[in-house]
């Protein structure tokens, strides 16, 4: 029981940090505009480089990327709080119940990692060039969500274990 329950709250802890980031993002929309602004503009990259044709500068495909990035984590804070939902119902219930409660949230796990991975590490770090910049650069900080999320989804689809005729 102890396994499941670490389950759930590890996944609802990721569901807590989602509902944190939407609420920033909508309450601040400005602040992480600014971020997605320098990126997509490429404009504190290496004077010079030869990927400036990427830049995107116009405000509203700035926009449209930015809104996509929150749609995305809506989505996810969603699909999360669900999974933990079905998750919490399926704590007491035999071990092939809760097998299959946990769809929804390796769904959910796998759409933050894939932000992470996508979203940030590839198509910021690599397309934009972020990695070329001092001031706006969030590689760390998308790798650290990557390997965090990485890490409960890995505990999540384990088995809790040895299976008593109870469960």
């Amino acid at each position: 029981m102890i396994t499941r329950i670490a389950k759930l709250l590890l996944l609802c802890g990721i569901a807590l940090f989602y509902t944190l980031v939407v609420f920033n993002n909508l309450t601040d929309f400005d602040s992480n505009y600014e971020f997605v602004h320098h990126v997509l503009a490429m404009d504190t990259t290496f004077a010079g480089n030869h990927g400036m044709w990427r830049a995107l500068t116009l405000p509203a495909e700035q926009l449209v990327f930015y809104w996509s990035i929150i749609v995305w984590e809506i989505l996810t804070m969603a699909l999360l709080w669900v999974g933990s939902w079905k998750l919490f119902r399926a704590l007491r219930k035999t071990a092939v119940e809760f097998r299959d409660a946990k769809q929804v949230a390796i769904g959910a796990l796998t759409l933050s990692m894939l932000m992470w991975l996508v979203a940030f590490l590839s198509v910021g770090s690599e397309w934009f060039l972020m990695w070329q910049s001092k001031i706006w650069n969030g590689q760390e900080a998308a790798f650290r969500m990557f390997v965090v999320v990485g890490i409960v989804m890995v505990l999540l689809v384990q088995d809790e274990g040895r299976v008593t005729k109870d469960e």
